[in-house]
């Protein structure tokens, strides 16, 4: 099943938050795909790369989020694990594995770890969230260069924009974010 239509069974097809996601989704993937090609010797699954960031972001309606009009009972920084809920969910019923909600689990930030987790309070699962294969890496790094906020849709974030937002989230954010974008030839 295409990401589009399963983005559909949650978002109304033509409504503000489906073009929303289909147009971050897209940008994500290509992004995603482009720092794929900078390390094809690592063999990146990129038909499994660009079906998944476009899913990336799939539990955003559960969410709370004027800007994405979005009015859910959970805060904004649960949308990660709730997609991978929603993924493991329907995922058999269309052709997923479980690799595409550990991507919506890993991708914020440059990954939560347990310690920010306890350390913060945050309301989410206790259990580290950050990125593991090299497919969830290249998916989280390529994320951060776009936002989904409708008014910064064609903004592009530089590594060291990137950077400096991250490590105000906390320092190791940044640091990771640093050491994958040097593995990946962007710095």
């Amino acid at each position: 099943m295409s990401p589009e239509k399963i983005l559909s069974r949650f978002y109304p097809e033509g409504s503000f938050l489906y073009e929303v996601l289909i147009r971050h989704g897209r940008t994500v993937a290509a992004k995603s795909l482009e720092i794929a090609a900078r390390v094809a010797h690592l063999e990146p699954d990129t038909g499994f790369i660009e079906k998944a960031a476009m899913l990336h972001d799939i539990g955003v309606y559960m969410t709370r989020s004027d800007t994405l009009g979005c009015t859910g009972e959970y805060p904004y920084v649960c949308h990660g694990y709730l997609g991978r809920q929603l993924l493991d969910e329907i995922g058999p019923g269309c052709g997923l594995d479980s690799r595409y909600g550990m991507v919506c689990e890993r991708h914020t930030g440059a990954g939560i770890t347990l310690e920010n987790i306890i350390q913060n309070n945050l309301p989410l699962p206790r259990r580290d969230m950050v990125p593991q294969s090299l497919e969830e890496k290249i998916i989280c790094v390529a994320d951060k260069f776009h936002s989904k906020n409708p008014s910064k849709k064609d903004k592009i974030y530089t590594v060291d924009a990137v950077i400096r937002s991250l490590s105000k989230i906390d320092p190791g954010h940044g640091k990771r974010f640093t050491v994958w974008a040097q593995e990946f030839g962007l710095t």
